[in-house]
């Protein structure tokens, strides 16, 4: 994955939501919602599948062959021409198995498909011998073999029934060094894997995971045909603090749940870029945290803690530190943007927790976070978490979080676990459009449209 775009460049709107009266503390903690909207803005419908490069890679036992069997195939039917491919076999290492010979990447025209399906159907999986390697070499393979196709959106599909899992305790080292490269959708067949490291994969690669019983090759064309709708492959978030500020931090809550990671940006040592990527049209919200302290700032007077930058749209982050013992005089129009956030991201954790600990036989946890879950789910219209819940309780009260727990196959859960962390939320709510701010004179520093002074430099803005 680059950050190469397609021109015309995207629509981007920007609206911050925070609570804006503090209490003045060494390490006081501001909470802020981002929404970034962006619009095609005359874009064509689909990104060129030339743009493209898919790594199919199959981790799966041979007693499961029935599960990619026809799937497989089909779906390698299915790929658009032009876009370059590949498919990965199991073994104790993922063994390339298309295209074969020199060439690392196939090309899709109509006879490269016919051959890719064929040889699909002697696809070599796990067999009995060597313990097969963890999902870090999986990750590994994709990153080597990527690394030599600079396109713009490249992505791995990985099929999994769990058989390499075991043992694995590279995986937080080799997300770290995948972060940016490319992006990951997994797909569980079987009933055998453990949801944490797919829905790890899922956050770091900023991708999705989820079970599929039936119609595998149904989901990998929906995959690929996601990637073309891809307006932006690659979108940083900027976000330059005042120095005070000592920590940052933000994360996607909508319409998945995504860990960013921050890059410094070079010779600006208050200045932290947080890349995102595969953006199609519409909106996503992230929690911005902030840790400054206030020991020499003023009270009763808006700062400016932060400026977002998304391309040429700029929002400062203003707040005031309030006078202690005393309350301010009305409610911060985004104090209950921020509340709501925070809590839609605590139910969709009760709704895993719970299901965790039914899992693991924790009946009274299982029933405290499931409760809560459920009355978090009344409270925000969020139906798809009540359904989640009524597959494993009886739902006495959600308003109230009653519920009884019936008797799962623990075998089952899976599914439900890897729902609660994966599935896209609900449809945010509508943002208020911002529009470019000034630039500082002296330094150059972009401002928010209703900043009076740089944040950089400390210059009065014209």
């Amino acid at each position: 994955m680059s950050s190469h775009t397609r021109p015309p460049q995207p629509g981007i709107r920007l609206h911050v939501d925070l609570d804006g009266d503090l209490r003045p503390h060494r390490s006081a903690k501001i909470e802020a919602r981002l929404r970034v909207d962006v619009a095609a803005d005359g874009a064509p419908t689909d990104l060129p599948a030339v743009q493209l490069a898919v790594i199919i890679a199959v981790d799966v036992a041979e007693p499961h062959r029935a599960a990619v069997r026809h799937a497989l195939p089909t779906a390698l039917r299915a790929l658009p021409d032009r876009i370059s491919f590949a498919v990965l076999g199991s073994g104790p290492e993922p063994v390339r198995c298309y295209p074969r010979g020199d060439d690392e990447w196939a090309v899709a025209d109509r006879d490269e498909r016919r051959r890719a399906a064929f040889v699909a159907g002697s696809l070599p999986l796990h067999r009995e011998g060597p313990r097969p390697a963890g999902y870090a070499a999986w990750v590994a393979a994709a990153r080597a073999l990527l690394a030599g196709r600079p396109v713009s959106v490249r992505h791995l599909v990985l099929i999994t029934d769990g058989s390499s899992a075991a043992g694995d305790t590279r995986l937080e080292e080799e997300l770290d060094a995948c972060a940016g490269q490319f992006t990951c959708d997994v797909f569980a067949v079987g009933t055998d894997w453990a949801p944490d490291p797919l829905l790890a994969l899922a956050e770091r690669l900023h991708g999705t995971a989820e079970f599929v019983d039936d119609g595998l090759g149904h989901a990998i064309t929906a995959a690929i045909q996601r990637l073309r709708r891809v307006h932006t492959p690659r979108l940083p978030i900027e976000v330059t603090v005042r120095p005070s500020v000592r920590q940052v931090s933000l994360s996607e809550k909508a319409p998945r749940p995504h860990r960013l990671g921050r890059l410094p940006r070079p010779g600006r040592p208050h200045c932290w870029s947080f890349p995102t990527y595969q953006w199609e049209q519409g909106g996503r919200d992230y929690l911005l945290t902030l840790v400054a302290d206030s020991d020499a700032d003023p009270l009763e007077t808006e700062l400016q803690f932060a400026m977002v930058s998304v391309g040429d749209v700029h929002v400062p982050v203003t707040a005031r530190w309030h006078l202690p013992g005393q309350s301010p005089h009305h409610a911060p129009a985004g104090a209950d943007s921020v509340r709501s956030l925070n809590a839609t991201a605590i139910m969709r954790d009760d709704l895993r927790r719970g299901l965790v600990a039914l899992q693991e036989h924790r009946w009274d946890a299982a029933r405290r976070y499931l409760g809560q879950a459920a009355r978090l789910a009344v409270r925000f219209g969020a139906d798809w978490v009540l359904d989640e819940i009524h597959a494993v309780a009886d739902v006495e009260d959600a308003a109230a979080g009653r519920i009884r727990l019936r008797t799962v196959d623990a075998g089952a859960l899976g599914p439900l676990i890897l729902r609660a962390g994966s599935r896209p939320g609900g449809p945010p709510a509508e943002a208020v459009g911002a529009r470019p701010g000034p630039r500082c004179r002296g330094c150059g520093t972009p401002a928010g449209s209703e900043a009076r002074h740089c944040i950089a430099c400390g210059e009065k803005l014209l």
